[in-house]
């Protein structure tokens, strides 16, 4: 993928790349592009904007960062960890933004989220108190609840330290994980059938690789009468039970606003300190919980805006 903007002299040329398509992650790339357009970056006027999407695959993912490092673009956006990483592996001489990373310290990206790298800055999309709080969430309203079924891509960083962060919290809570891993979205259904009898809930942290085959995970969880909870916004409204909501364009947007103190007014990433979601809202899909024969009960109410037209 994709498109890329002819030459045009003295225009700022951007490279995006992206590891997988799924809604969060491309609301995040048009948040970027509009922050950059109401900065008066355009497209096609002043603004060369290549974007590459790696559509799952590693290789092809270090094929684009080496691409931009060759090209010489001028600032770098990279959605997702493996992205970044990439990117940051093969251009140290120009801005690399990114977002959607779980674990910016984690995935050797930053020194710290209070002083970045070099070249190297961006958002994360974890808030700090995001664990506990699903895990109070599961425990609230699932109270005879032991088990928690999650599914992870252990080659993901984000997936990895997601998954670590959610296991301590639940034991805890005095809760058990059961684990399963993934390598390809090809194999989270038979992942997902691997928990039926074994987990009271499922769980989805955040993870690209199986983020972008929910409906698999969704259909068990269906049929089997599991509460799906999930680590996003777009899990939640395709058909997961419950999960905190953050908005992935705003969170591009907010990249995009870094761009721009880059461009416009000269700023160093190290001068840019990581930026972090402001808020935490528990989300509940109705429809979905109809679907996993769950009774609403007014705590659920009381502590959670529910989408009765969601998935």
């Amino acid at each position: 993928m994709l498109t890329a903007c002819g030459p045009m002299e003295g225009a700022v040329k951007i490279g995006i790349t992206q590891l997988v398509e799924h809604p969060s992650l491309d609301e995040s790339r048009e948040g970027f592009v509009a922050a950059l357009k109401d900065a008066g970056y355009e497209k096609g006027v002043n603004l060369e904007l290549d974007i590459q999407n790696a559509q799952g695959d590693l290789s092809t993912n270090a094929m684009i960062a080496q691409k931009f490092a060759a090209e010489g673009k001028d600032l770098v956006f990279a959605i997702s960890t493996p992205s970044a990483q990439a990117a940051a592996t093969a251009i140290k001489d120009k801005p690399i933004l990114f977002t959607a990373v779980t674990d910016p310290v984690g995935a050797k990206l930053v020194k710290s989220l209070e002083e970045p790298n070099k070249n190297v800055t961006g958002t994360s999309d974890t808030h700090p108190q995001a664990a506990q709080k699903m895990v109070e969430s599961l425990k609230q309203f699932f109270p005879q609840a032991r088990n928690v079924g999650i599914i992870y891509n252990s080659g993901e960083q984000n997936a990895v330290v997601s998954v670590e962060a959610t296991k301590g919290e639940l034991e805890r809570a005095g809760l058990h994980a059961v684990l399963v891993t993934v390598s390809n979205s090809s194999e989270v259904k038979q992942a997902a059938d691997s928990l039926v009898g074994r987990s009271d809930v499922l769980y989805v942290p955040k993870d690209n690789t199986v983020v972008s085959a929910i409906e698999a995970v969704v259909k068990v969880a269906n049929e089997n009468h599991l509460p799906l909870f999930v680590s996003e916004s777009d899990s939640l409204k395709r058909g997961g039970f419950a999960g905190f909501m953050m908005d992935y364009y705003q969170l591009g947007y907010q990249t995009g606003e870094m761009a721009v103190e880059i461009l416009k007014n000269g700023k160093r990433p190290n001068q840019l300190p990581v930026g972090l979601p402001q808020e935490l809202t528990l989300g509940i899909n109705e429809k979905a919980a109809k679907a996993q024969g769950i009774e609403i009960t007014d705590v659920m109410r009381k502590n959670s805006k529910l989408l009765p037209n969601s998935q």
